[in-house]
């Protein structure tokens, strides 16, 4: 079962507490991409510039990622600076230069078009909704979403919501979204507005799944050191959605394991600079993680 995933693809410069990295691979629909490849043939749909580098292609096609999708157009890639805090929670965006990204409406080819399921990762909910109009999803829709969009594009963002079955976003966001401070009440909202499912991300302290109330709670897998937690959400949402694209019919278990996988890649995640740590991850790995996260949730 394939996955269209959409969103940027990005150099990333990041400072943490463990160094600085200047240029690495980043984006939203990059972490989310490789996340989802675990479980699912994956469809990446994005645009760079003429400064990317055939290395990273390769890299996505070796995880089984289609880059067929991914239009290279005169000019620099999307690129994007920060520095974190010494909580590694909060951090400083030092750059935003757009460049080929700006103005991005993507160019599908044919064969893309159809779709079993559908992830729209965090960019521009008006590009949000456009995609409805040149992809047709037969199975699940996902849509990522941020604060900077929330507040410059809060009308396209709620007239989205009709359309997909999960929203993610984390506390804050829902908070901002909803004028709600109590989570539930935020979900509530969110899922009056049309949304069918809301997942909230709480980052250290794990995800929360509504569905009408609250009906399922995920903590973060604690891994021993945090390098650099850009692309966390991002891979956590590609995971949720890739192994729900690779189930016919979803069941209340299926969505409560998917938030689990989810956290589990985000923690590799985190543990090196841009897609590191991902990059080494086998299946193994996410199978002693799995079991591990099983025995410490279980009563």
């Amino acid at each position: 079962m394939s996955l269209a995933i959409i969103g940027s693809v990005a150099f990333d410069t990041v400072e943490t507490l463990y160094g600085k990295k200047n240029n690495v691979l980043g984006g939203s629909a990059t972490y989310a991409a490789l996340g989802a490849s675990f479980f699912s043939p994956v469809n990446l749909i994005s645009v760079v510039g003429t400064d990317f580098p055939r290395k990273y292609y390769e890299i996505f096609r070796g995880r089984g990622v289609n880059t067929l999708g991914v239009e290279r157009k005169d000019g620099e890639t999307f690129r994007w600076e920060a520095k974190y805090h010494k909580d590694l929670i909060h951090r400083d965006t030092l750059s935003v230069k757009l460049n080929v990204f700006e103005g991005f409406k993507p160019v599908i080819p044919i064969e893309l078009r159809k779709a079993r399921s559908l992830f729209l990762a965090n960019i521009d909910p008006e590009l949000q909704g456009w995609i409805f109009k040149n992809v047709s999803a037969t199975g699940i829709v996902a849509c990522d979403t941020m604060d900077h969009w929330i507040a410059t594009k809060k009308k396209e963002l709620l007239k989205l919501l009709g359309k997909i079955d999960i929203l993610l976003l984390n506390d804050e966001e829902a908070r901002q979204l909803s004028g709600e401070s109590n989570l539930l009440d935020a979900a509530r909202y969110i899922i009056s507005k049309g949304a069918k499912k809301v997942v909230i991300k709480k980052g250290e302290h794990g995800a929360l799944l509504f569905s009408g109330g609250l009906s399922f709670m995920v903590p973060v897998y604690l891994v021993k050191k945090v390098v650099d937690p850009t692309g966390a959400g991002d891979t956590f949402g590609g995971g949720m959605l890739g192994y729900l694209a690779g189930k016919r019919r979803i069941t209340d278990r299926d969505l409560r394991r998917s938030l689990v996988y989810g956290s589990i890649l985000a923690s590799f995640t985190v543990e090196d600079f841009s897609v590191n740590a991902l990059l080494k991850v086998k299946d193994r790995d996410i199978r002693q993680r799995y079991k591990a996260l099983m025995s410490l949730v279980r009563f």
